[in-house]
Formats: structure tokens, C-alpha cells, sequence
């Protein structure tokens, strides 16, 4: 397939620029240029095979999109919440699959080893992950517990010097690449604990998961545990249940929230490109009451999301932004920009399902990312809790 040129222009209805310094725009056109270099010429061809960009792994390490907020000591960038978010936003820009495994890699990885692990756990894994010499993997979800975790059957017992683990996970971003995996299994008195697997401990395997129509240019795998000998000081000794992975999910949907905003300016930016050149009726469509009806939603709706991002950002850099207010935006960033790309696709006609054009790339990985990480739905009970005072999961 010939490469295509990235013409993107992003789209900034109510001058949201002036709210963000001269250093996080520049850490967002310095991530933009390399999408716009490295990944939009290659990545519909790496979806249409169905095969990931490993090669991508070092080049992100290199730009600083792994651990953007883990301190500068650990290899980190020691940025600010609203860089991290700006930096996720222009990755999914080139597709969701580069940055589920920026995302995964910082937030669900880094994140826990950083804020639950010890000082030789940190010294050990952080440099090596944030550098892209190590891609690492995130093991919750597994095959009959995906939205309720605490049922979770994977689990670890002392065996003397070492632990046994047993169990399996599913739907693993990264896990056919990584060189670390963060898990969490329960002990023998049921408390969930995290450890650390490192590739080619004996009894751990990783699967990759074929025949996906979604996030085709992202590795996603199992992870098989078969009696594996995990050294005790792998295991995360500064947490203990449900808080260490949902802490973990909490930074990567914040992440996901700006990111998804990403793939909708793509494709609104595509739609609006092509409604001045196509031709129909003797006119641009664009001039077409329908078609500007598209077009004026959605840049409302990115526009809505793009200032409710930047206020989550600010939140998140005080310190003070909820998990519930993570899972408002990420709800609402995934539902707008799945509505976008349906609408976008539309308005290309036959030409808006060809691989010329992102759109229904962009499209297929929202079903995925809607799901992931929390449902749709989950989502919405979630923040139904949080404003009624009433559990509905039970």
C-alpha cells in the first residue's frame, strides 16, 4: 500500500492554545512531527497485516513518551499531567494501538513499580522501560472476569525462597513483546497482590491473540501462568487489593480520555478536507446543509472535550482530580469520537472504508477502546454512584 501523506491540521475552535504553556505545546508539535514522520506513512499498512510496529518501541522511549510523569531520576520525564495528556492525544492522532502501548507502558507498568515498588524494584525495571529497552504488559483482565477484577482466579502461594503462580490473563496489550509484565493474583489469604514477571521465567507464556477486526496494528496476547518460580522480591510490597489496580487504570484512562480526542480531530480533519474536494451535484458536498450538519457537531463535541481534558489536567496536576471525574472524561472522550468516526465515514462515502484514508481504522479501534478499561456502561454506573450515593454493580 502507497504511504500516505499526513496533511493534519489541528483543529482549535476556542483558542485552548492560549490556556497551555510554550513547553507543552512544544512537547505536543514535537510528538505530532514524529507521528506525522515515523507513523502515519506506515501504520495502515502494519493494520491491514495485522502486525505490530516493534520497531516503534525504541523511538518512543527516545521522544520520552513512556513514563512522561515518573520523576527524571527513574528515566521519567517528570513532566506535568497536561504534557502527558497532550503527548497521548497526538499518539492516538496516528493510531489507538502506538498509544494503548505508550499508555500501557507508563501508566500501568511504570506507574505501579514507581508508587507501590521498592527502591531496587524502581532502580532495576524504570530506566530500562522508559528508554524502550523493555516493553511491559499490565495482567487484570482475565477470561471470566474482565469487569469485575475482584473474582480474579489467578493466584500465588510461598513456596519457601520463591512464590508458585497459577492463572491466566486475556486481552493483554504488549503481551507478545514484553520483556515485563506487572500481575496481580491473589495470595493465599485472597488479597490481590501485584508481581513482577520478566520474560523467561519458567511456566510463563504469552500467547498473541489473532483474528481481531480492532486495534489490528497493536500486539495483544494471553499471559499463562504454569507453575511459575516468582523471586519474592518481585513481588510490589507497598500495596494490597483492589487500589493497586484500579490506581493504575485511573492514570491510563485519564491518558485514554485526551487520546481517543486525538483519533477524532483526524478524522474530523479528514471529513472537513474532504468535503471542500469532493464533487457532487455540481458542488463541494461540504456546502450540503447535511454534511455541514456533521461537521458542526463534531467540532462542538471535540471542542466540549478538549476543554474538559485541559480541566482534568489541571485537576490532576493539584492533585485533586477523582477517579470518577477520570471516568466522566474517558466515558464521554470515547462515545464522542466513536460517533465521529461513524459520522466521518459517512461522509466519504465507498472511499471512507479504504485504507487511503484513516477513518475506518480510526473507527474499528474505538469499539476496542470504548471497551477497554472500563466499559461504556461500567463507566456510566460509575459515575451514577458517585451522584446518587447507591452501588448499582450488585
Amino acid at each position: 500500500m502507497a504511504a500516505r501523506t499526513d496533511l493534519f491540521t489541528s483543529p482549535d475552535y476556542f483558542n485552548l492554545d492560549e490556556l497551555l504553556t510554550e513547553e507543552q505545546k512544544l512537547i505536543r508539535e514535537s510528538v505530532r512531527a514524529y507521528v506525522k514522520k515515523e507513523i502515519s506513512p506506515i501504520i495502515e499498512d502494519y493494520a491491514q497485516r495485522a502486525e505490530f510496529p516493534a520497531h516503534i518501541v525504541k523511538q518512543l522511549g527516545d521522544l520520552g513518551c513512556f513514563g512522561p510523569t515518573i520523576p527524571v531520576e527513574y528515566g521519567g520525564g517528570g513532566l506535568d499531567y497536561i504534557s502527558y495528556g497532550l503527548m497521548m492525544q497526538e499518539l492516538e492522532r496516528g493510531d489507538s494501538g502506538v498509544r494503548s502501548t505508550a499508555s500501557v507502558q507508563g501508566s500501568l507498568v511504570m506507574f505501579p513499580i514507581h508508587e507501590y515498588g521498592s527502591e531496587a524494584q524502581r532502580r532495576k525495571f524504570l530506566p530500562k522501560l522508559a528508554s524502550g529497552e523493555w516493553l511491559g504488559c499490565f495482567g487484570l483482565t482475565e477470561p471470566d472476569h474482565g469487569s469485575n477484577p475482584s473474582g480474579m482466579l489467578s493466584h500465588f502461594k510461598d513456596a519457601g525462597d520463591h512464590l508458585i503462580l497459577n492463572g491466566s490473563k486475556m486481552w493483554i496489550s504488549n503481551a507478545p513483546f514484553a520483556q515485563v509484565a506487572v500481575v496481580w493474583a491473589k495470595d493465599e489469604q485472597g488479597d490481590i497482590c501485584g508481581l513482577i514477571l520478566e520474560r523467561g521465567m519458567e511456566g510463563f507464556s504469552t500467547p498473541t491473540t489473532h483474528g481481531k477486526w480492532s486495534l489490528r496494528a497493536s500486539a495483544t496476547g494471553e499471559l499463562v501462568f504454569d507453575q511459575v518460580k516468582v523471586p519474592k522480591e518481585n513481588l510490589l510490597p507497598n500495596v494490597k487489593g483492589l487500589k493497586g489496580p484500579l490506581s493504575c487504570l485511573t492514570k491510563a484512562r485519564y491518558g485514554i480520555a485526551w487520546g481517543v480526542i486525538g483519533a477524532a480531530m483526524d478524522c474530523y480533519d479528514t471529513a472537513l478536507r474532504y468535503s471542500r474536494e469532493r464533487v457532487q451535484f455540481d458542488r463541494p458536498i461540504g456546502a450540503f446543509q447535511l454534511q455541514q450538519k456533521k461537521l458542526a457537531e463534531m467540532i462542538t463535541e471535540i471542542t466540549k472535550a478538549q476543554l474538559l481534558n485541559w480541566r482534568l489536567g489541571t485537576l490532576m496536576n493539584e492533585g485533586k482530580a477523582s477517579p470518577e471525574q477520570v471516568s466522566m472524561a474517558k466515558r464521554n472522550g470515547c462515545e464522542v469520537t466513536a460517533t465521529i468516526c461513524r459520522d466521518a465515514r459517512q461522509m466519504l462515502g465507498g472511499m471512507g472504508i479504504s485504507g487511503e484514508y484513516p477513518v475506518m481504522r480510526h473507527m474499528m479501534n474505538m469499539e476496542s477502546v470504548i471497551t477497554y478499561e472500563g466499559t461504556h456502561d461500567i463507566h456510566l454506573l460509575i459515575t451514577g454512584m458517585d451522584i446518587t450515593g447507591f452501588n448499582a454493580f450488585k
